[in-house]
């Protein structure tokens, strides 16, 4: 391991360990977006209905992973991240975007990975995230432990009318209250920058009704973030599936 590690310190800037299987269980087309603190797969790529992806992910990794849809003439019409091209090299999406978020061999531990489904910013694609079975120690039942991180309802159907993104066939995604109106109360930001101060408000609580494994706003830490250990620094991987 640590003659590999090396060896890929000196091609790709990084010792990579862990991967992502990304997969495309929607009727369309999505284009893969990466956002993190080393780049990977240029930023983005193009994942065709009923395919699968793998990423090689390096050590201590941090950042996120979205999808982007019905990109075409230039621009996509959720997610883009500058003139719809494949790769975002460096860019991040155009919110609102569901997020795969995570970072690597965090903690005291150095083994351990804090991982979530982010709607904080609005609702585009049902996403999910899962370590790999026989990748992780499974040294606890907890419920926020290794499991399955997802927004499996599409939210678009029942995002209220304020909130809607139209785009070609109708309601192409959902903002977030924050992401709309940008105020303090929604955003958690000024006086409303702690718990106590910032409760779920009518629309988050719409989001957590549908999709209880995901980030609904800001504070929604105690039902929304996962964490799960490697059997060692650089041993997880993830399953990230779209629909």
């Amino acid at each position: 391991m640590f003659r590999s590690c090396v060896l890929l310190i000196l091609i790709l800037g990084a010792c990579v360990a862990h991967k992502f299987y990304i997969h495309n269980r929607c009727s369309h087309t999505v284009y893969v977006g990466l956002l993190g603190n080393h780049k990977l797969d240029q930023g983005g790529f193009e994942l065709p209905s009923g395919q699968s992806h793998t990423t090689h992910v390096p050590n201590k990794w941090s950042g996120r992973v979205w999808g982007r849809t019905r990109c075409g003439n230039g621009r996509c019409e959720t997610g883009d991240c500058g003139g719809g091209r494949i790769q975002c090299n460096g860019a991040g999406g155009v919110a609102p975007a569901t997020l795969a978020e995570i970072t690597f061999d965090a903690g005291s531990r150095r083994n351990q990975d804090f991982y979530d489904i982010s709607l904080v910013d609005g609702f585009n694609l049902q996403m999910s995230m899962e370590p790999r079975s026989g990748t992780y120690n499974n040294h606890s039942s907890r419920k926020y432990y290794c499991k399955r991180a997802g927004c499996g309802t599409d939210v678009n159907q029942i995002c209220p009318d304020e909130l809607r993104v139209y785009g070609t066939g109708g309601t192409v995604a959902c903002k977030s209250a924050c992401l709309k109106w940008n105020s303090a109360n929604y955003c958690c930001t000024g006086a409303h920058n702690k718990p106590s101060t910032c409760p779920p408000s009518y629309f988050s609580k719409i989001f957590k009704r549908a999709c209880p494994y995901a980030y609904s706003y800001a504070y929604d830490d105690q039902s929304s973030t996962f964490t799960c250990d490697g059997w060692g620094a650089g041993q997880t991987a993830y399953d990230i599936t779209f629909c």
